[in-house]
Formats: C-alpha cells, structure tokens, sequence
C-alpha cells in the first residue's frame, strides 16, 4: 500500500503537477492521522473492555463475600444476644435472685466467658486495597459505602478491644482466683459433647455462692450486658451496610 501511494506521488511530480502532487499528499497526511485514531479508539475500547470485564469479575466476588458477611454478622448477634440474656440472669442472682440450677447458672458464665472477635469476611475487598485495585470500581457509591464500612468495623473492633480489657480485670481474673474450673471445664466439655468427652461433676457450688458477693464480677456481668448490646447495634449496621452493597452491584452488573 505505501509501494502504491509512493507512485502516485511520484508519478504527480514526473508530470509537474505540483499542486495535484500537494493535495494528494496532504489528503495522504489525512488518510494516515484517522488511520491512526481509528487504532487508538480501537485499542481504547478493548482496553476499556478488558477493564471492564476485570470490574465485573470484582463485583461478582464481592457480592459473595457480603453475603457470606451478612450468614456471618447473623450468626455472632445471634450468640451475643444469648450472652447478653446470660448475663442479664446472672445479674438476677447477684440482686439475690437464688441459685436452684448450678448446671444452668455454670452454663450462662461460660456464654460470657468463651465469648469470640467478629473478623468480617471481605476478602476480596482487602484484595482490591492492597493491590491498589479500587480504583477499577468505577461506581463511586459502591465505593464509599465499602470505606464507610471500613470505619464502622474498626469503631467495632475498638469497642471489642474495651471490653477485652473489661473482661480480664472483672472476670477472668477474680474468677480464676475464686473458682475451681476443673469440675467446670469437665461439665461443660461432657455437656456441649453429648458425653462423648469431659465428665459428669459436682459444680463448685459454694464457689459460686462465694461469687455472688464480689462486687468486681458483678460490674464485669453489667459491662457485658453493656458492650454486646453496642456490638450487636454496630452489627446490624454493618449487616444493612452489606445489604446496601449488594443492591448497588446488583445494578452495576445489570447494565451489562
């Protein structure tokens, strides 16, 4: 093709047609410039394809993490809710409410004292942070609603790490000092296991009785009641958080 254009040109000049010659090479200037925008649009647009192609595959991934998250937020309110209604029992006994059931009151100790940190499950969200990715999302609500999120989860994991320090100076520590966990750990093993492991034992019951006049404990037992009630309200925001995430992906990949 150059071959052919390059004879023309020269066959313009043989005959001196130098003003044909010139406007055959300007019109050439013109064929060669939308030549090469035609390839960069081209090239901008697979490109934008494969970008493209690359956010959606994060926002399909993400979906999944949020609603493993939210399966998540529900099972950790569903458990701090029955610590909170533990502890509210317990500090009945510590009003003077008397102890007819060891076992039962044993058991609503334990629901305070095994409690566990929610990790949130955002895996490919902390892939698009780190790989410095985010910025493929191209939905700024998806966005910010994801980084809105992010600082809910370390307010929560702050008011997780207050109630750590609360639950070592008011239970654990006077507990471990005052109570036999022998017998205890042996009760709730064999109990939680269906008796398949840990042993049928007579509790500590005057241990407990001992337990009910410590003023420490009974403050450790009105900061969890406290603390999990807080949690679980940032729980379920976070939980509304996600549901909000998923509306807006389901939008975002319904365009295509």
């Amino acid at each position: 093709m150059i071959k052919f254009f390059r004879k023309i040109r020269q066959n313009l000049l043989m005959e001196n047609k130098t003003s044909k010659y010139f406007k055959y090479a300007i019109g050439e200037i013109v064929l060669v410039v939308i030549g090469i925008l035609i390839a960069l649009q081209i090239n901008n647009w697979n490109e934008n394809r494969k970008e493209r192609t690359q956010e959606l595959h994060y926002l399909k991934n993400l979906k999944v993490d949020l609603k493993m998250n939210i399966v998540h937020i529900d099972n950790y309110i569903k458990t701090r809710t029955k610590a909170i209604a533990s502890a509210t029992t317990i500090l009945d006994h510590f009003e003077g409410k008397p102890i007819t059931d060891y076992d039962a009151f044993s058991a609503n100790t334990i629901d305070i004292y095994t409690w566990r940190k929610f990790f949130q499950i955002n895996n490919t969200f902390q892939e698009l942070m780190n790989s410095g990715n985010l910025a493929i999302i191209s939905n700024d609500s998806i966005k910010d609603t994801y980084l809105n999120m992010e600082s809910l989860y370390k307010v929560m994991k702050d008011q997780e790490e207050h109630f750590r320090f609360d639950s070592e100076l008011l239970l654990y520590e006077p507990n471990y000092s005052q109570v036999d966990l022998n017998p205890v750990v042996k009760n709730y093993t064999y109990k939680v296991t269906n008796g398949v492991a840990g042993e049928k034992t007579d509790l500590p019951k005057h241990q407990y009785d001992e337990m009910l006049k410590d003023l420490k404990q009974k403050n450790g037992f009105v900061m969890a009641v406290y603390e999990f009630s807080a949690m679980n309200t940032q729980l379920n925001e976070m939980k509304i958080m996600c549901q909000q995430l998923i509306s807006l992906i389901d939008k975002d990949l319904n365009k295509n």
